[in-house]
């Protein structure tokens, strides 16, 4: 390999492990709060409760996502992690709907993967692999994780927890789409 081409590729690698500039969620106390939260816990408390979430939540998922194991995965873990972190899970499905419209296959041009569009720089200070950000059950986790850590921070603010999940702190447009879609859409009591 000659001289240039040797440095062309140093420069590439390089500029490829640098951070994306658009890591507005890159903070400290976040990393600890999700290092200390992904853990297992109880989901649903018996089969009713299963049923009914799935009986109001499954027909309007339907005409977004066709593959019915693939729904099924998306409202188990949405309710599971909305329940393990004491989020609204029409909530978590209104974020996911605006970020991704659930493909979990999405990409910002921040650089954003998955369902809930989770910076890629996570998974790795978690001890993940970014090929997990596409796998359902673990960006649901980080990005429920991301956004009850905002939600905390924000003191129950949802406007602007939903900003801070966005990189789009002092904006309304990105919560107002999300609090319209919850409230047209997502409501689950």
């Amino acid at each position: 390999m000659t001289a240039p081409r040797s440095f062309l590729l140093t420069l590439l690698l390089t500029l490829l492990a640098l951070p994306a500039w658009a890591d507005r969620q890159q903070d400290p106390a976040l990393g600890k709060f999700l290092a200390k939260t992904l853990k297992e816990a109880p989901c649903f408390e018996d089969e009713f409760e299963k049923k009914v979430w799935l009986a109001a939540m499954e027909p309007k998922l339907l005409k977004l996502v066709k593959d019915q194991k693939e729904r099924g995965e998306i409202l188990h873990h949405v309710f599971c992690e909305a329940r393990r972190l004491q989020l609204p899970p029409g909530l978590v499905m209104a974020v996911i709907d605006v970020e991704s419209r659930f493909d979990r296959w999405a990409v910002s041009s921040a650089g954003a993967v998955g369902l809930m569009q989770v910076m890629p720089f996570w998974p790795n200070q978690l001890g993940m692999t970014n090929a997990e950000l596409v796998r359902t059950p673990q960006n649901v986790r980080m990005g429920c994780t991301i956004l009850k850590f905002y939600l905390d921070r924000e003191k129950g603010d949802y406007t602007k927890a939903l900003a801070r999940y966005n990189g789009s702190v002092g904006r309304r447009n990105y919560a107002d789409l999300v609090l319209v879609r919850l409230a047209n859409r997502w409501q689950y009591h």
